[in-house]
Protein backbone atom coordinates (compact mmCIF):
# COMPACT_ATOMS: atom_id res chain seq x y z
CA UNK A 1 0.00 0.00 0.00
CA UNK A 2 1.35 3.39 -1.01
CA UNK A 3 1.48 6.53 1.13
CA UNK A 4 0.69 9.63 -0.90
CA UNK A 5 2.07 13.15 -0.54
CA UNK A 6 1.55 16.34 -2.55
CA UNK A 7 5.33 16.80 -2.86
CA UNK A 8 8.15 14.35 -2.18
CA UNK A 9 11.74 15.60 -2.26
CA UNK A 10 14.48 12.96 -2.42
CA UNK A 11 17.78 14.34 -1.15
CA UNK A 12 18.58 16.93 1.53
CA UNK A 13 21.52 18.70 -0.05
CA UNK A 14 21.54 22.36 -1.01
CA UNK A 15 18.87 21.93 -3.69
CA UNK A 16 16.49 19.71 -1.74
CA UNK A 17 16.62 21.78 1.45
CA UNK A 18 16.11 25.03 -0.47
CA UNK A 19 13.05 23.61 -2.25
CA UNK A 20 11.57 22.20 0.97
CA UNK A 21 12.02 25.53 2.79
CA UNK A 22 10.28 27.51 0.06
CA UNK A 23 7.36 25.09 -0.09
CA UNK A 24 7.17 24.91 3.71
CA UNK A 25 6.89 28.69 3.93
CA UNK A 26 3.80 28.46 1.73
CA UNK A 27 2.21 25.73 3.82
CA UNK A 28 2.60 22.98 1.22
CA UNK A 29 2.78 19.45 2.66
CA UNK A 30 6.22 18.06 1.82
CA UNK A 31 8.00 14.80 2.59
CA UNK A 32 11.80 15.24 2.55
CA UNK A 33 13.74 11.96 2.38
CA UNK A 34 17.46 11.46 2.94
CA UNK A 35 19.60 8.55 4.13
CA UNK A 36 21.25 10.92 6.64
CA UNK A 37 19.36 12.81 9.34
CA UNK A 38 21.46 15.94 8.78
CA UNK A 39 22.23 18.53 6.13
CA UNK A 40 25.93 18.88 5.33
CA UNK A 41 27.70 22.00 4.10
CA UNK A 42 29.83 20.47 1.37
CA UNK A 43 32.15 23.41 0.59
CA UNK A 44 33.80 22.96 4.01
CA UNK A 45 34.27 19.19 3.94
CA UNK A 46 37.95 19.62 3.16
CA UNK A 47 38.30 21.63 6.40
CA UNK A 48 36.85 18.72 8.37
CA UNK A 49 39.30 16.36 6.66
CA UNK A 50 42.24 18.64 7.51
CA UNK A 51 41.12 19.24 11.12
CA UNK A 52 40.41 22.93 10.64
CA UNK A 53 36.82 22.62 11.85
CA UNK A 54 34.76 19.90 13.50
CA UNK A 55 31.89 17.93 11.99
CA UNK A 56 29.30 19.73 14.11
CA UNK A 57 30.19 23.02 12.39
CA UNK A 58 29.09 21.82 8.96
CA UNK A 59 26.36 19.28 9.74
CA UNK A 60 22.99 20.28 11.12
CA UNK A 61 20.16 17.85 11.93
CA UNK A 62 17.35 18.16 9.40
CA UNK A 63 14.67 18.23 12.07
CA UNK A 64 16.38 21.28 13.54
CA UNK A 65 16.46 22.91 10.10
CA UNK A 66 12.72 22.36 9.62
CA UNK A 67 11.58 22.74 13.23
CA UNK A 68 9.48 25.81 12.34
CA UNK A 69 8.16 24.37 9.06
CA UNK A 70 5.12 22.50 10.28
CA UNK A 71 4.14 21.09 6.87
CA UNK A 72 7.58 19.60 6.11
CA UNK A 73 8.08 16.06 7.34
CA UNK A 74 11.60 14.62 7.46
CA UNK A 75 12.06 10.90 6.80
CA UNK A 76 15.48 9.35 7.42
CA UNK A 77 15.60 6.36 5.09
CA UNK A 78 17.65 4.99 2.25
CA UNK A 79 15.83 5.15 -1.08
CA UNK A 80 16.22 1.92 -3.03
CA UNK A 81 14.53 2.97 -6.25
CA UNK A 82 12.81 5.84 -8.03
CA UNK A 83 10.11 5.27 -10.64
CA UNK A 84 9.97 8.67 -12.30
CA UNK A 85 7.14 7.84 -14.69
CA UNK A 86 4.85 6.80 -11.81
CA UNK A 87 6.37 9.29 -9.31
CA UNK A 88 6.86 6.43 -6.84
CA UNK A 89 9.70 6.09 -4.32
CA UNK A 90 10.61 2.75 -2.73
CA UNK A 91 12.60 2.84 0.49
CA UNK A 92 14.99 0.24 1.88
CA UNK A 93 12.38 -0.99 4.34
CA UNK A 94 9.94 -1.72 1.52
CA UNK A 95 7.68 1.34 1.77
CA UNK A 96 6.23 2.75 -1.44
CA UNK A 97 5.59 6.49 -1.46
CA UNK A 98 3.50 8.18 -4.15
CA UNK A 99 3.99 11.85 -5.03
CA UNK A 100 1.78 14.27 -6.91
CA UNK A 101 4.98 16.16 -7.62
CA UNK A 102 8.38 14.48 -7.28
CA UNK A 103 11.62 16.40 -6.79
CA UNK A 104 14.80 14.40 -7.33
CA UNK A 105 17.79 16.07 -5.66
CA UNK A 106 19.95 13.07 -4.85
CA UNK A 107 23.29 14.73 -5.50
CA UNK A 108 26.15 12.87 -7.10
CA UNK A 109 28.90 10.36 -6.44
CA UNK A 110 32.63 10.52 -7.19
CA UNK A 111 33.50 9.87 -10.82
CA UNK A 112 36.67 7.78 -10.98
CA UNK A 113 36.52 7.64 -14.81
CA UNK A 114 37.26 3.89 -14.71
CA UNK A 115 40.78 4.63 -13.45
CA UNK A 116 42.25 1.31 -12.26
CA UNK A 117 42.53 1.16 -8.47
CA UNK A 118 40.88 4.53 -7.84
CA UNK A 119 37.67 3.25 -6.32
CA UNK A 120 39.55 0.75 -4.15
CA UNK A 121 42.38 2.96 -2.89
CA UNK A 122 41.44 6.65 -3.23
CA UNK A 123 39.61 8.72 -0.63
CA UNK A 124 36.78 10.77 -2.18
CA UNK A 125 35.66 13.98 -0.52
CA UNK A 126 31.93 14.42 -1.07
CA UNK A 127 30.34 13.62 2.29
CA UNK A 128 30.84 13.92 6.04
CA UNK A 129 31.76 10.25 6.08
CA UNK A 130 34.45 10.83 3.43
CA UNK A 131 35.88 13.77 5.38
CA UNK A 132 36.03 11.98 8.73
CA UNK A 133 37.65 8.89 7.21
CA UNK A 134 40.25 11.00 5.46
CA UNK A 135 40.99 13.01 8.61
CA UNK A 136 41.34 9.85 10.69
CA UNK A 137 43.57 8.28 8.05
CA UNK A 138 45.90 11.27 7.98
CA UNK A 139 46.14 11.40 11.77
CA UNK A 140 46.90 7.69 12.03
CA UNK A 141 49.64 7.93 9.39
CA UNK A 142 51.24 10.86 11.20
CA UNK A 143 51.18 8.93 14.47
CA UNK A 144 52.83 5.97 12.76
CA UNK A 145 55.47 8.13 11.08
CA UNK A 146 56.22 9.89 14.36
CA UNK A 147 57.22 6.54 15.92
CA UNK A 148 59.69 5.88 13.11
CA UNK A 149 62.79 8.10 12.82
CA UNK A 150 62.67 7.65 9.04
CA UNK A 151 58.88 7.78 8.77
CA UNK A 152 57.22 10.08 6.26
CA UNK A 153 53.75 10.87 4.94
CA UNK A 154 53.02 11.55 1.27
CA UNK A 155 49.57 12.71 0.20
CA UNK A 156 48.46 12.91 -3.43
CA UNK A 157 45.45 15.08 -4.28
CA UNK A 158 43.96 14.29 -7.69
CA UNK A 159 42.07 17.21 -9.25
CA UNK A 160 43.09 20.83 -9.67
CA UNK A 161 39.64 22.37 -9.25
CA UNK A 162 38.53 24.29 -6.15
CA UNK A 163 38.15 21.17 -3.98
CA UNK A 164 41.58 19.84 -4.93
CA UNK A 165 43.31 23.20 -4.56
CA UNK A 166 41.67 23.92 -1.20
CA UNK A 167 42.49 20.45 0.11
CA UNK A 168 46.11 20.48 -1.05
CA UNK A 169 46.67 23.99 0.32
CA UNK A 170 45.15 23.12 3.70
CA UNK A 171 47.18 19.91 4.00
CA UNK A 172 50.43 21.68 3.12
CA UNK A 173 49.77 24.39 5.69
CA UNK A 174 48.98 21.71 8.27
CA UNK A 175 52.41 20.25 7.61
CA UNK A 176 54.04 23.67 7.90
CA UNK A 177 52.23 24.89 11.03
CA UNK A 178 50.56 21.96 12.80
CA UNK A 179 52.80 18.92 12.21
CA UNK A 180 55.93 20.90 13.02
CA UNK A 181 54.28 22.25 16.21
CA UNK A 182 52.48 19.18 17.56
CA UNK A 183 54.81 16.46 16.25
CA UNK A 184 58.26 17.73 15.25
CA UNK A 185 59.93 19.91 12.62
CA UNK A 186 61.85 16.81 11.51
CA UNK A 187 58.64 14.92 10.71
CA UNK A 188 57.20 17.98 8.96
CA UNK A 189 60.28 18.07 6.73
CA UNK A 190 59.56 14.47 5.68
CA UNK A 191 55.90 15.11 4.76
CA UNK A 192 54.93 16.04 1.21
CA UNK A 193 51.71 17.06 -0.53
CA UNK A 194 51.29 16.53 -4.28
CA UNK A 195 48.59 17.96 -6.56
CA UNK A 196 47.93 16.17 -9.85
CA UNK A 197 45.66 17.05 -12.77
CA UNK A 198 45.52 16.30 -16.48
CA UNK A 199 44.95 19.99 -17.31
CA UNK A 200 48.00 22.27 -17.33
CA UNK A 201 46.78 24.79 -14.73
CA UNK A 202 44.94 24.78 -11.43
CA UNK A 203 41.44 26.31 -11.09
CA UNK A 204 40.62 25.87 -14.76
CA UNK A 205 37.36 27.89 -14.53
CA UNK A 206 39.16 30.93 -13.09
CA UNK A 207 41.09 33.70 -14.86
CA UNK A 208 44.78 33.42 -15.69
CA UNK A 209 45.55 35.94 -12.93
CA UNK A 210 43.77 33.85 -10.29
CA UNK A 211 45.42 30.68 -11.57
CA UNK A 212 48.86 32.28 -11.34
CA UNK A 213 48.21 33.51 -7.79
CA UNK A 214 46.96 30.09 -6.66
CA UNK A 215 49.89 28.31 -8.30
CA UNK A 216 52.44 30.60 -6.65
CA UNK A 217 50.89 30.24 -3.21
CA UNK A 218 50.62 26.45 -3.44
CA UNK A 219 54.29 26.25 -4.33
CA UNK A 220 55.13 28.67 -1.51
CA UNK A 221 53.54 26.41 1.12
CA UNK A 222 55.26 23.35 -0.32
CA UNK A 223 52.70 21.69 -2.61
CA UNK A 224 54.43 19.80 -5.41
CA UNK A 225 52.47 20.33 -8.64
CA UNK A 226 52.18 17.67 -11.34
CA UNK A 227 50.02 19.41 -13.93
CA UNK A 228 49.24 18.30 -17.47
CA UNK A 229 49.46 14.61 -16.56
CA UNK A 230 46.42 12.43 -16.00
CA UNK A 231 46.35 9.59 -13.48
CA UNK A 232 46.30 6.17 -15.13
CA UNK A 233 46.37 4.05 -11.96
CA UNK A 234 45.87 4.47 -8.23
CA UNK A 235 47.78 2.12 -5.94
CA UNK A 236 47.95 1.77 -2.19
CA UNK A 237 51.35 3.49 -2.30
CA UNK A 238 50.67 6.28 -4.81
CA UNK A 239 49.60 6.95 -8.38
CA UNK A 240 50.93 6.34 -11.88
CA UNK A 241 50.78 9.22 -14.35
CA UNK A 242 50.15 9.15 -18.10
CA UNK A 243 53.86 9.58 -18.89
CA UNK A 244 54.68 6.43 -16.89
CA UNK A 245 56.11 8.23 -13.87
CA UNK A 246 54.91 7.60 -10.33
CA UNK A 247 54.02 9.90 -7.46
CA UNK A 248 54.28 8.34 -3.97
CA UNK A 249 51.36 8.61 -1.60
CA UNK A 250 50.11 6.56 1.33
CA UNK A 251 46.89 8.54 0.95
CA UNK A 252 45.33 9.54 -2.37
CA UNK A 253 42.52 12.09 -2.23
CA UNK A 254 40.18 11.98 -5.23
CA UNK A 255 38.77 15.39 -6.20
CA UNK A 256 38.61 14.57 -9.88
CA UNK A 257 34.92 14.90 -10.71
CA UNK A 258 31.36 13.77 -10.04
CA UNK A 259 28.65 11.78 -11.77
CA UNK A 260 25.05 10.88 -11.09
CA UNK A 261 24.45 7.89 -8.83
CA UNK A 262 22.61 4.63 -9.39
CA UNK A 263 19.22 6.05 -8.40
CA UNK A 264 19.23 8.23 -11.51
CA UNK A 265 20.34 5.31 -13.65
CA UNK A 266 17.42 3.19 -12.45
CA UNK A 267 14.79 5.94 -12.50
CA UNK A 268 13.81 5.59 -16.15
CA UNK A 269 14.96 9.14 -16.90
CA UNK A 270 17.17 9.83 -19.91
CA UNK A 271 20.74 10.51 -18.84
CA UNK A 272 23.15 12.98 -20.38
CA UNK A 273 26.69 14.13 -19.62
CA UNK A 274 28.03 12.67 -16.40
CA UNK A 275 24.97 10.42 -16.10
CA UNK A 276 22.95 13.47 -15.08
CA UNK A 277 19.50 14.38 -16.36
CA UNK A 278 19.34 17.12 -18.99
CA UNK A 279 16.44 19.03 -17.48
CA UNK A 280 14.26 21.51 -19.33
CA UNK A 281 14.63 25.22 -18.66
CA UNK A 282 11.84 25.05 -16.05
CA UNK A 283 13.85 22.32 -14.22
CA UNK A 284 11.40 19.52 -15.05
CA UNK A 285 12.58 16.19 -16.43
CA UNK A 286 11.82 15.58 -20.11
CA UNK A 287 9.38 12.85 -21.03
CA UNK A 288 7.55 12.62 -17.68
CA UNK A 289 4.95 14.70 -15.88
CA UNK A 290 5.35 16.23 -12.44
CA UNK A 291 9.05 15.43 -11.96
CA UNK A 292 11.76 17.99 -11.20
CA UNK A 293 15.48 17.16 -11.12
CA UNK A 294 17.81 19.65 -9.41
CA UNK A 295 21.27 19.84 -7.88
CA UNK A 296 24.31 17.76 -8.81
CA UNK A 297 22.23 15.03 -10.47
CA UNK A 298 20.98 17.48 -13.14
CA UNK A 299 22.53 19.23 -16.11
CA UNK A 300 20.98 22.67 -15.79
CA UNK A 301 20.90 25.56 -18.25
CA UNK A 302 19.69 29.04 -17.46
CA UNK A 303 17.16 31.08 -19.44
CA UNK A 304 19.87 32.06 -21.95
CA UNK A 305 20.81 28.43 -22.65
CA UNK A 306 24.16 28.66 -20.85
CA UNK A 307 25.27 25.43 -19.16
CA UNK A 308 25.70 25.89 -15.42
CA UNK A 309 28.41 24.22 -13.28
CA UNK A 310 27.78 21.86 -10.35
CA UNK A 311 28.03 24.54 -7.65
CA UNK A 312 26.24 25.01 -4.35
CA UNK A 313 24.89 28.39 -5.49
CA UNK A 314 23.37 26.81 -8.60
CA UNK A 315 21.78 24.05 -6.50
CA UNK A 316 20.32 26.48 -3.95
CA UNK A 317 18.87 28.79 -6.56
CA UNK A 318 17.51 25.84 -8.56
CA UNK A 319 15.82 24.49 -5.42
CA UNK A 320 14.06 27.79 -4.78
CA UNK A 321 13.09 28.11 -8.45
CA UNK A 322 11.73 24.57 -8.60
CA UNK A 323 9.60 25.35 -5.54
CA UNK A 324 8.16 28.46 -7.21
CA UNK A 325 7.32 26.41 -10.30
CA UNK A 326 5.69 23.73 -8.14
CA UNK A 327 3.55 26.42 -6.54
CA UNK A 328 2.61 27.55 -10.04
CA UNK A 329 1.70 23.94 -10.91
CA UNK A 330 -0.55 23.68 -7.88
CA UNK A 331 -2.29 26.94 -8.81
CA UNK A 332 -2.68 25.93 -12.45
CA UNK A 333 -0.32 28.68 -13.59
CA UNK A 334 2.54 28.54 -16.09
CA UNK A 335 6.07 27.66 -15.03
CA UNK A 336 8.94 30.10 -15.55
CA UNK A 337 12.35 29.23 -17.02
CA UNK A 338 15.18 29.19 -14.50
CA UNK A 339 17.12 32.44 -14.27
CA UNK A 340 20.42 32.00 -12.49
CA UNK A 341 22.03 34.93 -10.67
CA UNK A 342 25.75 34.45 -11.22
CA UNK A 343 27.58 35.33 -8.01
CA UNK A 344 30.97 34.18 -9.29
CA UNK A 345 33.58 31.80 -7.89
CA UNK A 346 35.78 31.64 -4.82
CA UNK A 347 38.54 29.32 -3.69
CA UNK A 348 40.61 29.26 -0.51
CA UNK A 349 44.28 28.60 -1.21
CA UNK A 350 45.57 28.85 2.35
CA UNK A 351 45.88 31.00 5.45
CA UNK A 352 45.36 34.61 4.35
CA UNK A 353 45.29 33.52 0.71
CA UNK A 354 42.30 33.06 -1.58
CA UNK A 355 40.99 34.00 -5.01
CA UNK A 356 37.55 35.37 -5.80
CA UNK A 357 35.89 36.37 -9.06
CA UNK A 358 32.59 37.98 -8.17
CA UNK A 359 29.46 38.50 -10.25
CA UNK A 360 28.97 38.26 -13.98
CA UNK A 361 31.64 40.90 -14.51
CA UNK A 362 34.11 38.73 -12.54
CA UNK A 363 35.49 41.37 -10.22
CA UNK A 364 38.81 39.82 -9.21
CA UNK A 365 40.23 39.64 -5.71
CA UNK A 366 43.38 37.88 -4.52
CA UNK A 367 45.11 37.57 -1.18
CA UNK A 368 43.85 38.75 2.19
CA UNK A 369 40.78 40.58 0.83
CA UNK A 370 39.63 37.49 -1.04
CA UNK A 371 40.41 35.40 2.05
CA UNK A 372 38.22 37.57 4.29
CA UNK A 373 35.47 37.61 1.66
CA UNK A 374 35.61 33.81 1.47
CA UNK A 375 35.27 33.53 5.26
CA UNK A 376 32.33 35.94 5.43
CA UNK A 377 30.45 34.35 2.54
CA UNK A 378 30.83 30.82 3.89
CA UNK A 379 29.98 31.93 7.41
CA UNK A 380 26.77 33.52 6.13
CA UNK A 381 25.82 30.41 4.14
CA UNK A 382 26.25 27.94 7.01
CA UNK A 383 22.96 26.57 8.31
CA UNK A 384 22.22 27.41 11.93
CA UNK A 385 23.58 29.85 14.51
CA UNK A 386 25.46 27.16 16.44
CA UNK A 387 27.20 26.02 13.25
CA UNK A 388 28.25 29.59 12.48
CA UNK A 389 29.65 30.09 16.00
CA UNK A 390 31.57 26.80 15.89
CA UNK A 391 33.05 27.57 12.49
CA UNK A 392 34.04 31.12 13.51
CA UNK A 393 35.72 29.88 16.70
CA UNK A 394 37.57 27.15 14.78
CA UNK A 395 38.81 29.62 12.18
CA UNK A 396 40.03 32.08 14.80
CA UNK A 397 41.69 29.24 16.69
CA UNK A 398 43.23 27.70 13.58
CA UNK A 399 44.29 30.69 11.52
CA UNK A 400 45.62 32.73 14.45
CA UNK A 401 46.85 30.09 16.92
CA UNK A 402 47.41 27.21 14.44
CA UNK A 403 45.52 24.93 16.80
CA UNK A 404 43.65 22.15 14.94
CA UNK A 405 40.23 20.76 15.75
CA UNK A 406 40.46 17.49 17.68
CA UNK A 407 40.61 14.29 15.66
CA UNK A 408 40.00 11.00 17.44
CA UNK A 409 41.05 7.87 15.55
CA UNK A 410 39.12 4.69 16.22
CA UNK A 411 39.54 1.49 14.27
CA UNK A 412 41.48 0.76 11.08
CA UNK A 413 41.58 3.05 8.05
CA UNK A 414 39.07 1.34 5.80
CA UNK A 415 36.88 2.81 3.08
CA UNK A 416 33.90 0.91 4.46
CA UNK A 417 34.12 2.58 7.89
CA UNK A 418 30.51 3.04 9.09
CA UNK A 419 29.02 6.50 8.87
CA UNK A 420 29.29 8.70 11.94
CA UNK A 421 26.27 10.75 12.97
CA UNK A 422 27.25 14.37 13.56
CA UNK A 423 26.69 15.46 17.17
CA UNK A 424 24.81 18.46 18.42
CA UNK A 425 21.77 20.43 17.24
Amino acid sequence: MEDSYPVIIVGAGFAGVAAAKELGRKGIRVLLIDSNNYHQFQPLLYQVATSQIGVSAIARPLRAVFRRYKTVKVLTSKVDSVNAAERVITTADGRSLQADVLVIAVGAVPNFFNTPGAEEHAFPLYSVTDATKLGSGLTRLLDQADRNPDGSVDVVVVGGGPTGVETAGAMAENVKYVVSKYFSPELAARCRVHLVDMVPTVLNMFSAKSQSYATDHLKKVGVQLHMGQGVTEVRNDGVTLADGSSVPGQIVVWAGGLKAGDLIGGSGLTQGRGGRVDVKTDLTAPGVEGVYVIGDCANITDSTGAKLPQLGSVAQQAGKWAASNILADLKGESRAPFRYVDKGYMAMVGRGAAVAELGRKRIQLQGILAFLSWLLVHLALLSGLQQKIRALFSWLNGYILHSPAQVVVSGPIEKETPEQEPPGP
